[in-house]
C-alpha cells in the first residue's frame, strides 16, 4: 500500500494538499537520473546555465499571486506578506546569479615563471537541499540557485507541510529549459531522508531546521566526509543601547519578534534594553502590539496569522506558562485576540517582563509570537546576556554609534551582527551561525565557496621532450 502525507492548513485544520511518499526504489531512481545528468550539466557553460536557472527564477516569479496564496494556505502567513517571500526569492536569486563568475573565477596566486597555477571551484555532485515549511522559498532558494549554478544536480525535499512548494519551484525551472533531470523534487518522510543521506550518491546535503534534526543529518553522514552545510534554531537577541532612536527600536524589534508569527530562526526573542529607556520602550511595544489582528491570514486584515499546527501552539503556550510560573509579567492580555483559544493553533502575541535566563523563553527557541524584555545597566551586561545563550544565528544593535556597534560586534558570540534592523538577510552578505545555530554558509561568494570543491592546477611548463 502506497504510503502518504497529508498537508492540513493551519487556517482551519482541512486538508490541503495530500502526495504519496516516495518508495525506495523510486528515491533511488531519482538519484540516479541526477548521478547521470550530473556530468553534462556541469558541461554547460557557466553563462548558459545563469540563463537557464534565471529563466526559472523567471517563470516562477511569473506565478507569484498563486504561489502566494498557496504559502499562506500551507503554513499561516497572512496573504499581506506571503507576496513578499516570492520576492525576496526572486532578490536573492538574482543576486547569487550576478556574481556567480566573480565567485566560480578560479583562484590565481602571485605567477611563478615556467609554471601555470590555479585553484579552480569544482561542484560536488548532486546536493540534496531539505528545506522547512516557516520561510519555504527563502530557505530553499538559499542552495538551490547557487548549487544549480555551480554545475550540481539537486534534490529538494521540502517539509510535508508545504510540499507545493518544492513543486512549483522545480516545474517552473524545467519548464524554463533547465533539464528534468537536474532539478527534482523528493516528498518523503524523515527515515527515508536519512537514508538517503547515508547512501552512495548525495555528495553535499543542505539542511535548514531544528537543533534535532541537523544532528540526525550528522549523524546519516557520518563516515561519508561529504559536504555538510546546516542551518540551524535560533534564540536572537536585540540590545537597545541609551542613545538609541527609541521608536525605529520599538516598530524594529516588535516586528522582528512576531512577524511570521515568531516562526523565525532570527526572530528577536531576547531584548535587553538599557534602564533609562526601559519604562518608555515597554510603554510603546505594548501600545504597538495591542495594535495586530489576530485572525484568518487570507483576510486582508489580518496581521498576526496561526501558527503552524495546535501542537505548536501548545508549545508556545506552555513556554507563557513555565515562565509566569516562575514569575515573569505578561504585558498583553490575550483577551483582546479572541482567536486566542485552547486547542486552537491561534496564538496572542505576548511581551514578558520580569523573566531570566533560567526561563526557557530566554534559554530555547520557542518559535511563536513571544519575546522577553530585561533592563540592563550598560553594554558590558547586555553582552554578557547576548553571549549567554546555546546559539548564535544573529544579534541586533539599536544605537547612533556605528563605532560602538562595530566594538560590541566584534565581542558578539554571531554569525551575523546587526545594527538598527534584525530579522534580515542580505543576499550579499554570507548567512551562517556558531554554536548551535549551525555551520557553513549560504548567500553572497562564500555561498558558492561550500557548494563546491577547491582543485589545485599545478601545472610545470617547458620540460624537454
Amino acid at each position: 500500500m502506497t504510503r502518504q502525507q497529508i498537508t492540513l492548513s493551519p487556517i482551519d485544520g482541512s486538508e490541503f494538499a495530500r502526495r504519496d511518499l516516495a518508495t525506495p526504489r523510486q528515491i533511488a531512481d531519482k538519484l540516479a537520473l541526477a548521478q547521470a545528468a550530473q556530468a553534462p550539466w556541469r558541461c554547460i557553460p557557466l553563462v548558459e546555465r545563469c540563463r537557464l536557472v534565471g529563466a526559472g527564477v523567471d517563470r516562477f516569479v511569473e506565478r507569484k499571486p498563486q504561489i502566494a496564496e498557496e504559502l499562506t494556505r500551507q503554513m499561516g502567513r497572512p496573504l499581506r506578506y506571503t507576496p513578499g517571500e516570492v520576492d525576496g526569492f526572486a532578490a536573492r536569486a538574482r543576486h547569487m546569479l550576478s556574481i556567480a563568475e566573480e565567485a566560480l573565477a578560479p583562484i590565481r596566486p602571485a605567477p611563478i615563471s615556467g609554471f601555470t597555477r590555479y585553484i579552480a571551484r569544482e561542484p560536488w555532485g548532486t546536493v540534496l537541499v531539505v528545506a522547512p515549511w516557516n520561510y519555504p522559498l527563502l530557505t530553499a532558494v538559499n542552495a538551490v540557485v547557487p548549487a544549480l549554478v555551480a554545475g550540481n544536480t539537486v534534490l529538494l525535499k521540502h517539509s510535508a507541510q508545504t510540499p507545493l512548494a518544492a513543486e512549483r519551484m522545480v516545474d517552473a525551472f524545467v519548464e524554463a529549459g533547465v533539464p528534468a533531470d537536474v532539478f527534482q523534487f523528493l516528498h518523503c518522510d524523515h527515515d527515508a531522508t536519512q537514508k538517503l543521506i547515508a547512501s552512495p550518491g548525495i555528495d553535499f546535503v543542505a539542511f535548514t531546521g531544528s537543533v534535532a534534526g541537523g544532528a540526525a543529518v550528522e549523524q546519516a553522514a557520518a563516515g561519508r566526509f561529504i559536504g555538510l552545510g546546516l542551518e540551524l534554531g535560533g534564540n536572537d537577541p536585540a540590545y537597545v543601547r541609551a542613545d538609541a532612536d527609541l521608536k525605529h527600536a520599538v516598530e524594529t524589534i516588535v516586528d522582528g519578534a512576531f512577524f511570521n508569527s515568531g516562526q523565525s530562526c532570527c526572530g528577536i526573542q531576547r531584548v535587553y534594553i538599557h534602564r533609562s529607556r526601559y519604562d518608555d520602550f515597554i510603554a510603546a511595544a505594548v501600545e504597538l502590539t495591542n495594535q495586530y489582528v489576530l485572525g484568518d491570514p487570507l483576510q486582508p486584515e489580518t496581521s498576526l496569522g496561526p501558527v503552524v499546527r495546535p501542537s505548536a501552539a501548545d508549545a508556545v503556550r506552555a513556554v507563557i506558562a513555565q515562565a509566569l510560573g516562575q514569575g515573569a509579567k505578561p504585558l498583553i492580555d490575550p483577551r483582546r485576540f479572541e482567536r486566542d483559544q485552547p486547542g486552537t493553533n491561534y496564538v496572542a502575541p505576548q511581551i514578558l517582563t520580569s523573566v531570566n535566563h533560567t526561563m526557557l523563553i530566554m534559554a530555547e527557541e520557542c518559535f511563536g509570537p513571544v519575546c522577553g524584555v530585561m533592563p540592563v545597566d550598560g553594554d558590558e551586561e547586555a553582552l554578557q546576556l547576548m553571549n549567554d545563550s546555546p546559539y548564535g544565528l544573529t544579534a541586533a544593535l539599536f544605537t547612533q554609534d556605528e563605532d560602538a556597534a562595530q566594538s560590541l560586534g566584534a565581542r558578539i558570540h554571531t554569525g551575523t551582527v546587526f545594527m538598527n534592523r534584525c530579522d534580515y538577510l542580505d543576499p550579499a552578505l554570507a548567512w551562517t551561525g556558531v554554536k548551535n545555530s549551525g555551520r557553513g554558509a549560504t548567500l553572497s561568494v562564500l555561498g558558492y565557496e561550500h557548494l563546491t570543491r577547491p582543485k589545485s592546477y599545478h601545472l610545470k611548463l617547458g620540460v624537454p621532450p
